[in-house]
């Protein structure tokens, strides 16, 4: 395992500014997520966790304090070498699936691998293989419109493992699930932890953030470790 975090935030400030008026988003957070965590951020509407994803998924930039991924500063990279760390290096899982109602499974997860330019025969053998990880072997034909809302959310999480990244990121990934596709979609998580991934999780319910190895809260744009009962 890597000595080096897969992420690194350090008094990371985030400060929105229109005309005179100026909004204090996201205050000195300093967190580190080593490889093969499962951390949660958790905190209410406004507490300053979308913004903070924004900024670990690399979609914003922060206004104060520094953010490596995975050993590399890229807190001041222009958007043309985001969008290549984007696309590469983070695996993304949102709350909505995003997946394209006229394309079967696999293509949907083999979009990645399309604008990293791969080979048809490659993205189809990774696609393929990364819905065989998530259970969906027999569905890779299916559209989103054939696929239960569980099935449609393990399609996502195989397009974010396709390219093989240092990091998933899950938005609020659960929040269209009923709860037994949200148990579904947990226990995935779960495997994949076990299997050496890196992941971190956004929500807004406690029973969600629960099933993290390690909880962070969000308040007024600054985080709060939790300590667990019973924790090392």
């Amino acid at each position: 395992m890597s000595v080096i975090p897969i992420l690194r935030l350090e008094d990371v400030g985030k400060t929105y500014r229109s005309g005179s008026l100026e909004v204090a988003a996201v205050r000195g957070v300093t967190l580190t997520v080593r490889e093969g965590e499962f951390v949660s951020v958790m905190g209410p509407s406004g507490s300053g966790k979308s913004t903070l994803m924004h900024i670990i998924g690399c979609l914003d930039t922060p206004t104060t304090g520094s953010y490596h991924l995975a050993g590399e500063d890229v807190s001041t990279m222009r958007e043309g070498a985001l969008a290549d760390v984007r696309n590469r290096r983070i695996g993304f899982v949102f709350q909505q699936f995003n997946l394209l109602s006229t394309m079967s499974a696999w293509r949907n997860v083999e979009l990645p691998l399309v604008y990293a330019g791969l080979p048809r025969a490659e993205r189809r053998r990774r696609a393929v293989d990364a819905l065989t990880r998530v259970g969906l072997a027999d569905r890779l034909d299916h559209r989103p419109g054939e696929l239960s809302g569980g099935q449609q959310q393990r399609v996502s999480v195989a397009r974010a493992l396709v390219t093989d990244p240092q990091l998933i990121l899950a938005d609020e990934p659960t929040g269209n699930l009923d709860s037994a596709a949200t148990a579904d979609v947990l226990d995935l998580f779960d495997e994949l932890q076990a299997q050496g991934r890196t992941i971190v999780l956004i929500t807004h319910e406690h029973d969600v953030s629960a099933r993290a190895q390690r909880e962070v809260h969000m308040r007024d744009g600054r985080l709060l470790e939790v300590d667990r009962v019973g924790a090392p």
